[in-house]
Parts: C-alpha cells; structure tokens; sequence
C-alpha cells in the first residue's frame, strides 16, 4: 500500500539527489557565467573579483526538473493499478475501472500543477531582466517601476486560488476562545472574498520579503533555509498528526518545499562568506513564491507569518523608505569600512523640512523610539539630517556595532532560528490556550 510516508520518504530521497545534482551544476556554470560576462562585484569587500550572478537560476531550474519528474510519485497507488491507463474494453467487461477512475485524486493533481505554475513565475521576471539588459531602450520606453512589478505574483497566484474557489475550501477565521461571549457566542467569522485578498497580500509580501534582507554574503539563502526548513518539520508533524485527508495537503507542501531546501543547501555552500557566486533577484522572488505555495498547499496560510516575523519586523521597519517617506537610496546595504574590513550602517541623508508631513511624522517616532542612528549636520548653510538605512541588517549593526560580513549574517540567522522556535511554541502550546482545538 502505497501512502503518504512512501511518498515522504521518495520525496527525500529526491531532494537529496536534487540538492547533489544542483550542486554539480553551480560548479559547471560558474566559468561559463563569468565568459559570458554574467557576473557582479562585491561591494563588502575590498577586492572586487568577477562573481558569477545570477546562479539562483541553475538552482531553481534543476529544482523544477526534479519537481517535475516527482509529479507521478504521490499517485503511485493509481497508476500502479493501471487506474489512469485502461481502456473502454476494461469498462464493457464490469472490471469496475470507471469506478477507481472517479475516485482518482484529480483535485489533489490539480493542486500540484498549479503549485508548480506559480513557481514558475521567478522565470518570467528573468526573461523580462533579459530583455532590459539586451534592450536598455525597452527599459526606458516601459518605465516598469515597483508598482508594476508586484502585479507579476499576484497574476501568478490566480490558478491556485481558482483552484481553491471551485474546490469550496473553506474562508472562515476561527475566532479565540475569549471572544466567543463578546460575540454572542460566534466562534467563526466567514471572511469570504477577503480570504482571497489576504492570500494576493500574502504571495506578494512573501515574493519580496526575501528580496529586501539582502546584500551581503549568505543571507537571501540563508534565511530561506531556516524559514523552508522550520516549514518543513511543521509539515512533517502535522502529517503524523493529523487525518489522512489533513495530513495530504501538508504532504504537497512537502513535495514543493523538500526539494526546494535541497537546491537552496547546495546554492548556500557557493553562496556563503566568501561568495563565490550570487543568487540574484530570480532565487529571492523564487524563494518567497516557493514558500507563498507552501503556505497556501499546505492550508496554513495564517500559521506561515509566524515563521516569517523578522521579514514582517523588516518590511514594517523599512516602510518609511519603500514607501519614500524618507529619502530611499537604490543600494540600502551596509557598508564596508576598509579600515577595518567591518561593515557598518550605511546612511541617507536629507533635509527634513522638505519631507511630507507624514514623513515627519515617522521620523520623529523612529527617533524618539531610538530605532534609528540619527544625526544633524550643515551642508551648503543648510540643515541636514543623516540618519540609518531602515533595513534590519543596519539596526542589527546599529546595536551591536560595526561587525564583520559572516558574523552580520550569523546574527540575523541565528534571530531567524530563534523566532522559529517561538513560533512552534505560540502554534501548538500557547493556542491550546486560545482555542479548544488547535490542529
């Protein structure tokens, strides 16, 4: 009898083939990279060699390979009783195969095809970086701006919520036990259509929560790994736990999510201080829309933002700037003291007077919450304001000091592990506390 253990086991085995194999070929491509002139310098570091860039996209794509070839894995049990493949004969002979045919998994298919259509969407953002390097003039013409580029994973993450429609999956919000006499004893609130709007908000944040803790050695793949890996082991518990018809959606999100860690390991080991390669925008929005696909195949949509709180903390953090509250430079990163080989808080400077007034605002509270390294100084017989990058990389060094690039990113992995592990005990022992039942 094949099951959902079978199939966990398969999907490690391939993982790990699929982790060995990217390998190989991160290995293979990164001179041809470099000939073909695809490749960057380092800004944290003093010698600027030729870093192959982007070689997320040799990770992702022996990802879809394996992913692709593991489709028939979780539907063994069928295809080995010749389910999908007997004819109109077996019919008019009453060996019931119509019968099996009808109870074939086709919604549970349905959903890993159109888990590995969202994937996808990394690659369109490729071929449209591809056009504006060889036409810098489409570039200009388009004025594709950010605005615009977040249509790109919302679009993407149409054929998983049609899915999710036409399935009648339920749009409810259990409500905490507290609540429940306030309300006249509602223990629910049906959210309807805004359950398919916070799943749009959520695939956008995650395809650039990735993207914007970026910039030094090791961190886009690094906190990748601890989120995918947190996600894992909590897919691995709910399949033990739960019921097999509960216990299946989380055996997809393992099916997307295993052999993903398996490609981001191999890339991470080229990747690491000092880089030999670089991931590029593509493995960020592939990561976060890998993780995005997880959540919402796995029906944990709301349970995925406990293990992406230092992406919510950033993002809230940096709202000023991404928003242009405050002045935002292209590069946030920190930078590199050549002195000392230490990277410190890279700054933004401006006149606050001509902020908007809600800019102001903000900046006052960032101060007086002392969240932000602030100076006044004189340029040109004019009040300056000079203040801190809003990225958690450079609050990070803004309390600890100037650090070194590999201690800069243990840091921010090691919050990453640790906010992990509060969220496992706020998922399963403080909700017993909330709710009668925590699933």
């Amino acid at each position: 009898m094949w099951g959902i253990t079978e199939t966990l086991v398969a999907n490690i085995a391939v993982s790990i083939c699929a982790g060995f194999a990217a390998h190989h070929f991160i290995r293979q491509f990164i001179p041809v990279f470099v000939e073909r002139r695809l490749y960057g310098f380092d800004m944290c570091k003093r010698d600027k060699e030729k870093i192959a860039e982007p070689m997320g996209v040799v990770a992702a794509a022996v990802y879809l390979i394996f992913v692709f070839a593991f489709i028939p894995v979780p539907f063994y049990e069928w295809l080995s009783q010749n389910i999908l493949f007997a004819g109109a004969a077996d019919n008019r002979h009453g060996k019931g195969t119509q019968i099996e045919r009808e109870h074939f998994p086709y919604e549970n298919l349905l959903s890993m095809l159109a888990g590995l259509t969202e994937t996808l969407f990394p690659f369109t953002i490729l071929f449209f970086q591809f056009l504006f390097q060889c036409f810098p003039l489409l570039f200009y013409v388009l004025d594709l701006r950010w605005r615009h580029k977040l249509l790109f994973p919302a679009l993407s993450s149409l054929p998983l919520l049609l899915l999710y429609l036409v399935s009648r999956h339920p749009t409810a919000m259990v409500l905490p036990n507290f609540l429940h006499a306030p309300l006249g004893g509602i223990s629910y609130v049906e959210l309807g259509p805004l359950y398919y709007l916070f799943i749009l908000m959520l695939v956008v944040f995650c395809t650039n929560a990735i993207n914007i803790i970026a910039g030094i050695n090791g961190v886009e793949v690094g906190q990748s790994l601890v989120i995918a890996t947190s996600i894992a082991l909590f897919n691995i518990f709910q399949v033990f736990r739960l019921s097999p018809d509960s216990a299946w959606h989380h055996s997809l999100s393992l099916c997307f999510l295993l052999p993903f860690i398996g490609t981001s390991f191999a890339l991470f080991w080229h990747n690491k201080f000092p880089a030999r390669v670089f991931v590029g925008d593509t493995y960020c929005y592939w990561a976060g829309m890998t993780i995005a696909v997880c959540a919402i195949a796995g029906r944990f949509s709301k349970t995925i933002l406990l293990f992406l709180v230092p992406q919510v903390l950033n993002f809230l953090y940096s709202c000023p700037q991404l928003f242009h509250l405050i002045p935002c430079p292209r590069h946030r990163l920190p930078r590199l003291n050549t002195d000392t080989d230490r990277l410190e808080m890279s700054m933004a400077e401006f006149q606050p007077h001509k902020l908007p007034l809600v800019g102001q605002l903000c900046l006052r509270v960032l101060i007086r919450a002392r969240l932000v390294h602030h100076e006044e100084f004189d340029k040109d017989g004019e009040r300056w304001s000079r203040i801190n990058n809003l990225t958690i990389l450079n609050f990070i060094l803004k309390v600890f000091g100037p650090l070194h690039e590999e201690r800069l990113t243990n840091s921010l992995l090691a919050f990453q592990f640790a906010c992990s592990v509060v969220a496992f005990f706020l998922r399963f022992s403080f909700a017993c506390l909330l709710y009668d039942t925590v699933n």
